[in-house]
C-alpha cells in the first residue's frame, strides 16, 4: 500500500448530493482536525446558519463542507432542513465506514458560551428521534434565521442519520438567541466528533447491544 492509500484509509472522506426541483446541496465531511479557513468551505445563503455549521466543524474536529444552490426560492426552512438531511445522511456514511475498524457510536458533551449552557446526547443506532423542547426562551428569529428554522436542520439531521439526538438548553439569559444557539451547536458537534472516534475495540460492535438491523426486502 503506498502512502497516498495509506493516508486514505487512515481518514475516510465522504460525500452526499442530495438534488431536488427545489435545491441542490452538497454536504462532505472527513476525518481532519478542524482549520481556521473553515467558514470558507460553507456556502449556504443564511450567514447565521453558515456560522452554526461552523461551530459543528471546529467542536467537532470534522472536515465540513457545504453548498448550497436554490433553483428558485431562497426559502430558509428549506435550506436548514435539506442541509440537515444531506448532513445526516454523510454522518451515517462516515460511521460506517468507521464502524469497519470500530467507531464509538455514541457520545455526549456539555458546550457553554457565556451565560448559554447546553447539553447534546447522540446515539448513530438506526433509530431516528429528535428531542429539542423549543420554549419561552428561544426568540422567534436570529441574525435573519427563526428558531423553527434552526429546529428543522436538526429535524434533518436524525432523519437522514438516523440518529438519536437529545439537545437541552440547561441554562441561559431569556431570548438571547445567538449564545442560546451557538451553545447547543457547539455541544452537537462536540457529540458528533466523540461519536465519530475511531475507538478500536468496538471493532464489529454496534452503539446499541441488538446489533445492526438487517432486512430483507422482497415482491411477491
Amino acid at each position: 500500500m503506498n502512502d497516498a492509500e495509506t493516508r486514505s484509509e487512515a481518514l475516510p472522506r465522504v460525500r452526499v448530493v442530495r438534488t431536488t426541483r427545489e435545491s441542490r446541496v452538497v454536504v462532505g465531511l472527513a476525518v481532519r482536525g478542524a482549520t481556521p479557513d473553515v467558514k470558507f468551505a460553507l456556502r449556504t445563503p443564511h450567514p447565521f446558519f453558515s456560522h452554526m455549521l461552523e461551530q459543528v466543524a471546529w467542536r467537532s474536529g470534522l472536515g465540513i463542507e457545504v453548498d448550497v444552490e436554490l433553483t428558485h426560492f431562497p426559502l430558509r426552512h428549506l435550506v436548514t432542513e435539506d442541509v440537515g438531511t444531506a448532513f445526516g445522511r454523510a454522518a451515517a456514511r462516515l460511521h460506517d465506514r468507521l464502524a469497519e475498524r470500530g467507531v464509538r457510536g455514541f457520545a455526549y458533551a456539555y458546550a457553554a458560551l457565556d451565560e448559554a449552557l447546553a447539553r447534546a446526547v447522540l446515539a448513530f443506532e438506526g433509530r431516528a428521534y429528535l428531542h429539542l423542547d423549543v420554549d419561552e426562551r428561544f426568540p422567534e428569529e436570529t441574525e435573519g434565521v427563526s428558531s423553527e428554522d434552526l429546529v428543522a436542520f436538526f429535524e434533518g439531521f436524525v432523519q437522514g442519520a438516523g440518529a438519536t439526538l437529545h439537545l437541552d438548553l440547561l441554562r441561559v439569559r431569556p431570548r438571547h438567541g445567538h449564545h442560546l444557539w451557538e451553545a447547543l451547536f457547539r455541544a452537537f458537534g462536540m457529540a458528533l466528533g466523540d461519536a465519530l472516534s475511531p475507538s478500536p475495540e468496538r471493532r464489529g460492535l454496534s452503539a446499541g447491544v441488538a446489533g445492526k438491523a438487517e432486512y430483507d426486502v422482497a415482491d411477491e
